[in-house]
């Protein structure tokens, strides 16, 4: 990250740490950097706001304009299968899980478009 900043253009160069680091882990530069115009960042989720950006987004999944099935890739039919859910979270082989709370009844339609 300390690298990132540093090739950042003297003057109106600008660095973007995006994510959180690991607990206890602490980011380090000269203040040099930072007093010749460099810019350092930082954003987590990519910069949404809860309050105005969340009920855009679900607004845009309720109407059908965004799909969220490419974005999940594990499906658990029950709650009793939550453990397995984080375990395959875990291991690295799942993105998304989505427990089921309720059985589906046949002919209901999923919770998303």
């Amino acid at each position: 990250m300390r690298c990132a900043l540093e090739i950042a253009h003297r003057g109106w160069g600008e660095s973007c740490v995006v994510g959180v680091a690991a607990a206890g882990h602490e980011i380090a530069t000269r203040p040099f950097q930072l007093v010749t115009g460099r810019n350092w960042k930082g954003t987590a989720f990519g910069g949404w706001k809860a309050r105005t950006d969340v009920p855009r987004l679900v607004n845009k999944v309720m109407t059908g304009e965004l799909s969220l099935e490419g974005y999940v890739t594990h499906e658990y039919e029950c709650l009793e299968d939550v453990n397995k859910s984080i375990d395959a979270l875990h291991s690295g082989t799942c993105l998304r899980a989505v427990v089921k709370i309720k059985p589906t009844i046949q002919g209901e339609t999923k919770s998303f478009p």
